[in-house]
């Protein structure tokens, strides 16, 4: 079968994985990662839009939101928001399964034709963010601005991409919560070296101390942190 608009583009695809795959164990910030997907999957499969669209848990449940898009067309780019199981992406995220849409303004699923028809979209190819254990993080999408069948091996190839960039995502994800956790470790550790500063200084016990601390704080408009910082900085001076 002929590889449609992948044909003649094998060293596209594996720098593309390459630049993917470098990102899994990078310093880039989550949203640079999520443009350099985009990025990459459109130049690769020379499709008009490319798409990202990540799950995330709300105070309503499961939402779908588009995170990234290397197009700068206004009718796009506007923040959008889908519910789990709604539209072509909340189908794909939901079943797990790839889904193509040869005419988007035919295809019921399809949500969002009046922008498709403004910027003149055709065909969709939309795939799920999968990681090794099934779960999916989010859905990869494929625009053209022609009429194209995608065939079994470019869709294969798009889903090769996307399941390369949802470990890449879920390493950042990761990283950025660990980070969390060792800021929140080391400041409560600050707060209880400080509390000790303080009783021994004014002979306050531990909750007076945690108190007058969380005063000074909301008093001064300054993080606990701050505060701990502060009488750790004063006690070294003196």
């Amino acid at each position: 079968m002929d590889s449609g608009k992948f044909s003649g583009k094998p060293d596209l695809l594996i720098k593309a994985l390459m630049d993917i795959s470098g990102a899994i164990n990078s310093d880039l910030y989550l949203e640079d990662i999520l443009k350099l997907i985009v990025m990459v999957t459109a130049k690769v499969t020379g499709v008009e839009i490319c798409s990202l669209w990540l799950i995330e848990d709300t105070a309503k449940g499961k939402k779908i939101h588009l995170k990234a898009t290397q197009t700068i067309e206004p009718a796009y780019v506007k923040d959008r928001e889908l519910n789990i199981d709604e539209g072509v992406v909340g189908y794909v995220a939901s079943t797990k399964t790839p889904f193509i849409a040869y005419d988007v303004l035919a295809e019921p699923r399809f949500k969002e034709k009046e922008m498709a028809s403004k910027l003149g979209l055709k065909s969709l190819v939309s795939v799920p963010l999968l990681l090794k254990d099934q779960k999916v993080i989010g859905v990869l999408n494929c625009f053209s601005a022609e009429y194209h069948e995608f065939s079994d091996i470019e869709v294969n190839l798009i889903t090769t991409v996307a399941n390369q960039a949802a470990v890449a995502i879920y390493n950042s994800e990761l990283v950025i919560k660990t980070k969390v956790i060792q800021e929140e470790l080391e400041t409560r550790k600050m707060i209880e070296r400080a509390k000790e500063v303080l009783m021994r200084r004014t002979k306050m016990d531990a909750e007076e101390a945690y108190r007058w601390m969380r005063k000074k704080s909301m008093d001064s408009r300054k993080s606990m942190r701050q505060i701990a910082e502060a009488i750790l900085l004063s006690e070294e001076i003196y």
